[in-house]
């Protein structure tokens, strides 16, 4: 077992210029962490000698004021200096400049088994593309977790995680991973605060690459001083984030449902009212379906928009059903159906006016004649709509230099 190397020795890997590449990466984020930073750096240090690993450590560091930067330099890191504040940007910043093929990021809070490396750079060379570390499989030390974080916000998170991006991971918001840099920094990963550990995973798991996972521990971390993290502030961000970039979850299906609800609830009412007990349904009822038509048409185009922007933005992948449709849609066959639509509700008002005329224009008898005006003008606005939405999807799809 090759031994640990003196602080000089660190030291000296550092004043030299730095090789081309490393084996692997130990990257933490930093801010204010003077308490456990060097027993983290020393942890990390023992664990890649002990492997026989060609290794560096790279402290990210987000504007520490307790002299965290000196501490790292004084054990042989590298310390990296971002000004952007916020620990995905902390984190991207490191990965930009690490060196190693591979990178295993932790906390700096001594909460994580820095001590032990081996599962992650053994799944790594053997292959995968990120390794996230599973707490719950591994061990998580009584007073590591607060109880919310535990029972609610991580197996929720988690969970929704799963559904909407086809991971069967079993712990989404591990903070200590490992992964292949390249494929990492293919992603194109944006976000800058406690997101980033979201968006790691998604965009891993849209693109495809291989995510395994690890059995981790979790102890209590060694700071006197409150943790960074929010639950509810930064539980919301993480959800926000998994619903944002699941149109098809946040936009496409709500709003197919509430079409397909307004749709049945019209087409039943049409013919007259509907009672249910000693309760009648008649054409106000009529106008909340009417509603639901408008309002799930409007989600359904809007998540046409989002899946196209994001589709040619890179954000995310084009390999869509959603996508593919579109684009065998032409703008000229969106326009035609808008157009007759609007001529068929067009129609439908003209008769409605003509009924109305039958009648010598008197006072008119409303449940019988809205039942011919709600449906003509749900389709003079849904094919108005579709007209104008083949024209957003037009500018969305011109080609970009």
């Amino acid at each position: 077992m090759t031994s640990e190397p003196t602080n000089e020795q660190r030291r000296e890997r550092v004043s030299t210029p730095r090789p081309g590449g490393v084996e692997l990466t130990v990257l933490m984020p930093c801010l204010d962490e003077a308490e456990t930073l060097q027993v983290c750096i020393d942890k990390a240090t023992a664990s890649a000698t002990s492997l026989g690993v060609d290794y560096e450590i790279v402290i990210a560091d987000n504007g520490s004021s307790d002299g965290s930067q000196d501490i790292a330099r004084d054990a042989g890191a590298i310390v990296i200096d971002v000004g952007t504040p916020g620990y995905g940007a902390a984190l991207r910043a490191g990965i930009e400049a690490a060196c190693g093929e591979f990178v295993i990021m932790a906390d700096s809070d001594d909460s994580y088994a820095l001590d032990d490396l081996d599962p992650f750079v053994s799944s790594l060379r053997d292959g995968a593309d990120l390794v996230l570390g599973n707490r719950f499989a591994g061990g998580i030390a009584p007073g590591a977790m607060p109880w919310l974080h535990r029972r609610l916000g991580n197996p929720v998170l988690s969970f929704v995680g799963r559904r909407l991006f086809g991971s069967d991971l079993g712990d989404f918001h591990c903070g200590m991973r490992g992964f292949r840099r390249q494929a990492i920094a293919d992603l194109d990963l944006r976000t800058t605060g406690m997101e980033f550990a979201s968006e790691m995973v998604v965009r891993a798991s849209l693109d495809e690459l291989d995510i395994r996972e690890v059995p981790t521990t979790l102890q209590p971390d060694g700071r006197t001083r409150q943790p960074h993290l929010r639950t509810w502030r930064d539980g919301w961000r993480h959800l926000r984030f998994l619903m944002l970039f699941s149109p098809r979850w946040l936009l496409l299906m709500p709003g197919f449902a509430m079409v397909a609800v307004g749709l049945v609830a019209m087409g039943i009412l049409l013919p007259g009212p509907v009672r249910i007990g000693s309760i009648a349904f008649d054409v106000h009822a009529l106008v909340y379906a009417h509603l639901a038509i408008i309002v799930g048409c409007n989600a359904v185009f809007l998540a046409c928009f989002v899946r196209v922007y994001a589709t040619r933005t890179g954000l995310l992948p084009e390999r869509d059903r959603l996508v593919g449709l579109l684009e065998r849609l032409s703008l000229e066959r969106v326009l035609v159906s808008g157009i007759v639509l609007v001529l068929a509700g067009l129609g439908g008002s003209i008769g409605a006016i003509a009924v109305w005329g039958a009648e010598s224009f008197s006072d008119l008898d409303a449940s019988e004649t809205m039942r011919l005006v709600i449906p003509s003008v749900t389709a003079v606005a849904v094919g108005g709509e579709l007209m104008l939405a083949s024209f957003v999807i037009g500018v969305l799809n011109i080609e970009r230099r």
